[in-house]
């Protein structure tokens, strides 16, 4: 029989995460033939080496060094340089997953190679055109011929938007599949011995979107919320960029004198499903870390005042509350002081993301198609 050649597209540490079991898999398969294109999108590939390295990935097939820089440049020149790589390999089908510059760029790119695009992930929606993201994902579903969505929300909304239900795939989330199968090496990794921190005795934080770091009026909000919480020691793995804005908004010096708080470098993937998993509470605007909270039955403050997974907000686990100081301050103390009785809830909440087997349902379909 002869091989599905196949090209996965990636550039953003979350892509590597949710992409694990997927090339796991593919390189098992005889019938598939896997190359991996790293677009180089998140700050440079020694940044995101790590993650290939501690999920014993193979080396990408292809880097393009695209690097920093605006949406527009970074999305153009993996436009550029991605074209010449997929007109030479000749895949047979394009698999972008998520939602970031590299997604789009090799959506768009193979598209208009007339080469089939495959999104995994798909339908997610905030309805937040001020979000990149949500550009992204939007113009990749519709430029994509095969839709693999994480839940039956996402399926439906892609048919609300026109798309034929024919070439819609509910199989589930990735990143529940990666969380299944990591979580019992997370679980043995020493990184709260390490900060010197007890379980449930603490907040976890992290802080990269745009809409937060790039705002001094919202990045202010929210460190102020973070000075209130006196009672709750916050650790918190800064982001580089994140790091920079709080130094040119002089708001660094501030939050390092707090004795509540722990700055430190960003974490493994394992290190932080430990942080997420043993946390009183999680603070976020990532959209990957409300999903793996909610799955590690830890509440979730979201920095954000939309989510694409909104399944986790309407099943009472995941707070929006955007960078409002009150709001913020008001929801962490509201969950401290209900910890039991909302521990005891989140553990019977149903699970809308899959079995744990979406990577493997994704695989077989793709060979059958």
């Amino acid at each position: 029989m002869e091989k599905v050649n196949v090209a996965l597209i990636l550039g953003a540490r979350p892509q590597i995460i949710k992409s694990m079991p997927f090339i796991c898999l593919s390189n098992e398969d005889k019938q598939v033939k896997l190359s991996i294109i790293h677009t180089g999108q998140h700050y440079n590939y020694e940044m995101t080496k790590v993650f290939f390295e501690e999920f014993n990935l193979p080396e990408p097939t292809v880097n393009l060094n695209v690097g920093s820089g605006s949406q527009a440049q970074q999305t153009a020149k993996m436009l550029t340089r991605l074209e010449p790589v997929l007109q030479e390999q000749k895949p047979d089908l394009v698999v972008v997953p998520g939602d970031t510059n590299s997604t789009l760029a090799g959506a768009l790119t193979a598209a208009k190679l007339n080469i089939p695009v495959s999104h995994v992930e798909a339908g997610a929606r905030s309805y937040d055109n001020r979000m990149p993201e949500e550009i992204n994902r939007r113009l990749t579903d519709h430029c994509s011929s095969m839709l693999f969505t994480a839940t039956e929300n996402c399926a439906r909304t892609l048919l609300k938007e026109g798309i034929s239900k024919d070439v819609v795939h509910t199989v589930g989330d990735t990143m529940y599949d990666v969380l299944l199968q990591q979580l019992p090496k997370a679980e043995k990794t020493t990184i709260l011995d390490q900060l010197d921190v007890k379980t449930k005795a603490y907040a976890l934080l992290t802080l990269h979107r745009q809409e937060n770091v790039d705002s001094l009026e919202n990045l202010k909000s929210i460190i102020s919320a973070i000075v209130k919480l006196k009672k709750t020691e916050v650790i918190f793995p800064i982001h580089p960029r994140t790091r920079k804005q709080l130094c040119s908004f002089n708001l660094y010096t501030k939050l390092k004198e707090q004795k509540h708080v722990k700055l430190i470098e960003p974490v493994s993937y394992l290190e932080n499903i430990s942080l997420i998993k043993n946390a009183n509470f999680v603070m976020t605007d990532s959209g990957g870390m409300q999903k793996e909270a909610f799955w590690l039955k830890t509440p979730c403050i979201t920095l954000r005042e939309n989510t694409e997974w909104v399944e986790t907000v309407q099943l009472g686990a995941n707070y929006l509350v955007g960078s409002n100081t009150e709001r913020i301050v008001k929801t962490a103390e509201e969950i401290s002081e209900n910890e039991k009785e909302l521990c005891k809830k989140l553990e019977k909440l149903p699970n809308p993301f899959g079995d744990g087997c979406a990577s493997q349902k994704i695989l077989t379909i793709i060979k059958n198609s």
